[in-house]
């Protein structure tokens, strides 16, 4: 894949991210940063490195951990307590700014890649373009819009994780006070 130079640095962005969120499995509280090999949209290919996914918001955290797409083709939108019992959620914060590659807007058309690396349901693109990225540049990931939601999310590569990033203590998901205003956001109900 080869990527313009200039384009790519003119894509670049230095970005800070305080109070940004990220849902993680509740088994996994100990470690609200901690990283694994993955099937994810930016997720390494050949299990080269690993990733931190975080969102602007709790509605979006949610919509791209949780929700998905499982109310496809549905008009009823309800979770039960079982769905959302089992995860935990963080504030992740940069303590310097983070150079990311900016996949917002028309970025994808001015890099002569896909719109699929930041659109599709499928992966296979984005994860070959990630790793690409990955080997050729010292960036620290990737900010792009939620297939989802259209707000922004971060993929931060490891390199990055622990010299940049600290993240507050996990708390159940279920116990957040901003879970049922996020849900009635996604227009989700939550059924005890």
């Amino acid at each position: 894949m080869a990527l313009d130079p200039k384009m790519l640095k003119s894509l670049v962005r230095r970005v800070q991210p305080a109070d940004f969120l990220r849902c993680t499995p509740w088994a996994h509280r100990a470690t609200p940063l901690g990283m694994g090999y993955g099937e994810t949209r930016f997720a390494s290919p050949s299990k080269a490195f690993k990733l931190v996914y975080i969102a602007e918001d709790v509605p979006t955290a949610i919509a791209e951990t949780i929700v998905r797409d499982r109310f496809e083709g549905k008009t009823a939108r309800h979770l039960i307590m079982a769905d959302v019992e089992d995860w935990g959620v963080c504030e992740v914060t940069a303590m310097r700014p983070l150079r990311l590659l900016s996949l917002r807007g028309d970025a994808c058309f001015k890099l002569g890649i896909s719109t699929d690396i930041v659109g599709a349901k499928a992966h296979a693109e984005a994860r070959a373009f990630s790793q690409e990225l990955y080997n050729t540049t010292d960036l620290d990931g990737i900010i792009y819009h939620s297939r989802l939601r259209r707000k922004n999310c971060m993929a931060i590569y490891d390199r990055a994780v622990t010299s940049a990033l600290s993240a507050t203590k996990v708390v159940q998901l279920e116990r957040l006070a901003a879970l049922v205003p996020a849900l009635k956001s996604l227009k989700i109900e939550l059924i005890a």
